[in-house]
């Protein structure tokens, strides 16, 4: 069996300038925070990321779009980031906003092998801009494509040696969706257990979807 333990450090080495990466999350909850500030310590540069939300100013994604390390930032919103705002503004980054559940569906259609989905969502407002329209049974839909990226980075609250995680609570949110979608998958591992202490039942994300394990702060 591979073994999937790996040093922040180590990790983070395998991260280029230009990687595309999904980063879990809803204003935080759920965020690898490690795996951030290990990047913020590195040259790593021009990263797209995808993910909910900016963050907020000097938390979670915020610290990487502070630190001038985003190039393009897609998410559902940025209101609570005024750096996000004022680097979109002044041209710095280049912002997409995605509907909250338009930005879900098109991570699971990039997981699921789909070529995209319909949706009425933005029908009639700036989110039409560029997208096919498909009449159907009388009504419009917009055509919205799959998104997928070079890496993952979940924060999983219990993740065993195999790489099956589970998560605590809210902290679930985009990291379930985000494990299928990416070519490689990091969890930031709050406690790490020994294969077979989890529950089945339990268990959220497979180890399949996993390549790597890193160990962050338990709570």
């Amino acid at each position: 069996m591979k073994n999937k333990l790996i040093t922040m450090a180590d990790f983070v080495s395998k991260i280029q300038n230009g990687a595309s990466v999904m980063i879990g999350g809803f204003m935080n909850i759920g965020t690898a925070e490690g795996i951030i500030d290990a990047i913020i310590k590195t040259d790593i540069k021009d990263l797209t990321i995808i993910c909910n939300d900016a963050g907020l100013p000097g938390v979670g994604v915020g610290k990487l779009i502070s630190a001038g390390k985003v190039k393009k930032l897609i998410a559902s919103h940025i209101g609570l980031n005024p750096i996000a705002g004022e680097k979109m503004t002044s041209g710095e980054m280049e912002v997409e906003l995605v509907p909250q559940g338009t930005l879900a569906e098109r991570i699971r259609a990039g997981g699921s092998g789909l070529g995209g989905f319909l949706t009425p969502t933005g029908i009639g407002t700036m989110v039409q801009e560029g997208k096919q329209i498909i009449h159907v049974d009388g009504k419009d839909y917009l055509l919205e494509k799959p998104l997928k990226a070079d890496f993952a980075f979940l924060l999983g609250h219990e993740v065993d040696k195999k790489g099956n995680i589970i998560y605590r609570k809210t902290t679930r949110n985009f990291n379930p969706l985000m494990a299928t979608a990416c070519e490689t998958v990091v969890v930031q591992a709050r406690n790490i257990v020994e294969i077979g202490q989890l529950d089945p039942d339990h268990i959220i994300t497979p180890h399949i979807f996993v390549d790597y394990i890193v160990e962050g702060e338990k709570k």
